[in-house]
């Protein structure tokens, strides 16, 4: 059976802010370039207008639920249609820094429906090929945050982040593997690129490999 993403792979990278999302995706584009196969790493909220207004908004105040939710669903609905399908047609493996898995949980514990708001994108966003999941502490993640020299936003408090957490990790869909992010960036490298080589074998991504 043809994978919906065929003949491209997308692979996203979840868990609350300081869980190493941002090198993991550096790692795994290196693992994919040794591999021989095109990748493209992006982020979300991005860097349209959509995103730009979301990213104020967590060092200036953020906005109410829906209008927040509004922003995110359309940022996604550009990036869907400028970048990702674009990419996974031209037989890329799209690396996101974020999807509808973050909008979930994070809009969620303000009081929104997980379980709606992964279903409203679903309609027009392409479901990933493979979630890992970085699962991490708050007071790990903050910490994490703080050693780099920034301050914790809007959506980094604690108390926020922990009902954030306890979302992602009920997530029970067949794509969506946990790995224990509070170990050194190296080890969770490891874990994972078994875990992005074995999905690649399965989709027979592998044999493009020159």
């Amino acid at each position: 059976m043809q994978r919906p993403n065929d003949p491209g792979f997308l692979l996203v990278l979840e868990g609350i802010d300081g869980a190493g999302k941002s090198t993991l995706a550096r790692q795994i584009a290196g693992q994919c370039d040794a591999l021989g196969l095109a990748s493209v790493i992006s982020r979300e909220p991005t860097d349209g207008p959509h995103g730009t207004a979301l990213r104020r908004s967590a060092k200036t105040g953020r906005l109410g639920l829906d209008e927040e939710l509004d922003l995110f669903l359309k940022d996604r609905a550009e990036h869907v249609e400028t970048l990702i399908r674009p990419a996974l047609a031209r037989g890329e493996i799209v690396i996101l820094d974020r999807y509808y898995f973050s909008t979930a949980a994070y809009q969620g514990a303000r009081g929104g429906d997980p379980a709606e708001i992964i279903a409203r994108n679903e309609r027009f966003a392409p479901a990933p090929d493979l979630v890992l999941l970085l699962d991490i502490d708050p007071l790990g993640g903050t910490g994490r945050i703080r050693q780099r020299g920034d301050v914790p936003d809007d959506f980094e408090a604690e108390s926020y982040l922990a009902k954030v957490r306890a979302i992602f990790l009920a997530l029970s869909q067949p794509c969506v593997h946990r790995v224990d992010a509070a170990r050194s960036a190296d080890d969770v490298f490891r874990e994972c690129a078994v875990l992005v080589s074995d999905a690649l074998a399965d989709a027979g991504l592998l044999s493009r490999v020159t």
